[in-house]
């Protein structure tokens, strides 16, 4: 069997959420379940139906045992890969090759944290390696200054480039009812925030919130007869290229570059095809390093190709539309979110943020720092 054999034949029919922002008093996995239990009545299942669990936590050393005994389910397919927040664009791939072989029929795919109203400030899974620990390191953010304050030394980019992504995403988030972080945001306000880790000043920085999300994938001759419009996994690619940042070959160039080529290909599209970008901005140098390593521009331009709006509504490129993890939502792992608003948009829910034309969803997840890219693109029931 060819990858490009996969193209369509696993469709998602239910999404739900819970909890964005902030849920004092509810715990990380009553936040995933509770969007778990929205995405399968989104679908019109039940409960009982789902005998397929994708699951990464950032609190469970065992997330799938833990997640099927709390919502009571005895799955015959399972997986807890984690690889950071491109977990679930990977589970993805997981799930539709598990329903291609047949082994299952209904494979729900969840997260949840309650990482801002347990006290939680911004971390990451991505320990100090024994190379970093002497520099006394602020991860995760300090990995990803690293990053944009070379690729400012290569190719020119400056601050202020990156400040207009935050303020894109927030023009995207006052779209968005259900985005944390919503009213005025400028260039300059970014620029004079406090600095974190230089260049990065917090609102470089993706917010701190709680969430849950979850997705339920099905095999697509069956999707069509559940009454949700299905959206096709057209293409699904991932790679690793370290684990410590001081082991990143290139700060400018990260693994999306192969990721990006196998989705595509598996696809059979390009970057042209694509309406709508979503891409794990952790941090504003993600976005721009995304951009450059999918293809939407070339090595050096992502500052440039962002500048002026250009990716904020009524922009040449809908990047982020619910306000991404600078604005939107971001509870320790974002991947997740991502798919959720792809579905969103695909289906022609998404309001006043909602893309006259969307077809074709790219959804691209990283991990750790800078470590782990995987890229999914979605699509509607025109591109099969």
């Amino acid at each position: 069997m060819s990858a490009r054999s996969l193209r369509g034949r696993a469709a998602i029919v239910g999404v739900g959420g819970a909890g964005w922002g902030e849920a004092p008093g509810r715990s990380a996995i009553e936040l995933l379940a509770e969007a778990s239990l929205a995405a399968i009545a989104d679908a019109g299942l039940r409960l009982e139906d789902i005998d397929g669990l994708c699951a990464a936590t950032s609190t469970h050393a065992f997330p799938t045992l833990s997640v099927a005994e709390y919502l009571g389910i005895h799955p015959v397919f399972f997986d807890g890969t984690n690889i950071g927040g491109a977990s679930f664009e990977m589970h993805l791939l997981q799930a539709a090759l598990a329903l291609d072989a047949g082994v299952c029929n209904a494979v729900l795919i969840c997260y949840g944290s309650n990482q801002r109203s347990a006290g939680g400030r911004l971390v990451s899974l991505s320990e100090p390696q024994w190379h970093e620990t002497p520099f006394r390191p602020r991860h995760p953010i300090t990995a990803y200054a690293l990053a944009a304050q070379r690729h400012m030394y290569e190719f020119g980019t400056t601050r202020e480039m990156l400040a207009d992504i935050a303020v894109a995403a927030r023009q995207w988030a006052n779209l968005n009812p259900d985005a944390f972080a919503r009213g005025p945001l400028t260039r300059e306000d970014v620029l004079s925030a406090r600095m974190v880790s230089d260049p990065l000043t917090s609102r470089d920085c993706c917010l701190v919130t709680d969430g849950g999300a979850a997705c339920v994938v099905v095999r697509a001759d069956r999707a069509k007869d559940l009454h949700r419009k299905p959206v096709y996994v057209l293409g699904v690619g991932g790679a690793h290229s370290h684990r410590s940042i001081t082991q990143m070959a290139d700060l400018t160039r990260t693994a999306a570059v192969e990721s990006g080529a196998r989705a595509f290909a598996m696809a059979g599209l390009g970057c042209a095809d694509v309406d709508l970008v979503m891409l794990y901005d952790a941090f504003t140098i993600t976005t721009l390093l995304f951009l450059e390593d999918l293809g939407f521009c070339p090595k050096g331009e992502g500052g440039r190709f962002v500048q002026d709006g250009a990716i904020a509504p009524g922009g040449k490129l809908a990047v982020n539309t619910n306000g991404g993890g600078l604005s939107c939502v971001h509870p320790g792992m974002y991947g997740l979110f991502l798919i959720l608003e792809a579905v969103t948009q695909l289906r022609g829910e998404a309001g006043a943020r909602q893309l006259s034309k969307c077809d074709v969803a790219l959804c691209h997840g990283n991990g750790g720092t800078l470590s782990s890219q995987v890229t999914t693109l979605l699509g509607s029931e025109a591109t099969l």
